[in-house]
């Protein structure tokens, strides 16, 4: 499979990660990549940014040299309502926007309330991803989860962190293949990223794509091939750029 992109990345004004916007430019630019996308936490991770921060974010430049550089939000799924820790009006005009679950922030107990939450922030409109929907500790219907995010035109990730010995995440690999079923039956797209806190693992997507071919899972719906694809489904306007 070719890879492309990597849309889940973080710098240390996400308070847990290691090193700032340039130097995951750098090693973006270093791997050959064509689009990087720089997510940081929503206000309610402990340790990371204020919302004015994201409001900001319009000031940056979004090209540097041949690279495309996205700058988004990894938001915080509170609830089963599928409430997200930032307002709209901060994240709507974001390149990217992601929501996942992280445990300093979600206090839901049940496996019906995971899958709802999920569901619920998946019919909000500029959140395009999914972020590590992998995660054994907040087991997931992914037979709804593929159909729903097919149905809103969403992208469920692969995280390949998930996938590393480091992890904290909990039967990552077995989730990912009973996902990677239905995503493969209902033609639910997804996307490979790094979910990197630290500049040397930008791009690095071994561990997901070795699961993706394990698992024969369909090149054609893997948006990390195609960066016109991957813009259908993000809030950011390629041609908006001068």
């Amino acid at each position: 499979m070719i890879d492309i992109l990597d849309s889940h990345t973080h710098t240390l004004v996400s308070g847990h990660a290691y090193n700032t916007i340039n130097e995951m430019v750098v090693a973006a630019q270093q791997k050959g990549l064509a689009l990087l996308a720089l997510t940081e936490h929503a206000p309610d991770m402990p340790g990371t940014c204020y919302d004015g921060y994201f409001y900001n974010l319009k000031i940056l430049p979004r090209k540097r040299g041949q690279l495309w550089t996205l700058f988004g939000v990894e938001l915080n799924i509170l609830n089963r309502n599928g409430d997200v820790d930032l307002e709209e009006e901060a994240y709507k005009d974001l390149d990217v926007t992601i929501a996942s679950i992280h445990p300093p922030c979600y206090h839901e107990t049940d496996a019906e309330a995971h899958t709802e939450a999920y569901l619920n922030v998946m019919k909000k409109p500029y959140i395009n991803i999914i972020g590590h929907p992998d995660d054994g500790r907040f087991p997931v219907d992914y037979k709804r989860l593929a159909e729903s995010a097919k149905a809103y035109h969403k992208l469920l990730e692969v995280n390949s962190s998930s996938l590393a010995p480091t992890t904290f995440r909990l039967n990552a690999r077995e989730n990912y293949k009973e996902m990677l079923y239905w995503c493969r039956k209902y033609e639910t797209p997804v996307i490979v990223n790094s979910d990197a806190h630290a500049d040397f693992l930008v791009g690095e997507h071994r561990l997901a794509f070795e699961l993706l071919e394990e698992e024969h899972f369909p090149r054609e719906l893997v948006v990390n091939e195609n960066l016109e694809t991957y813009f259908s489904y993000v809030n950011f306007e390629p041609g908006n750029v001068k």
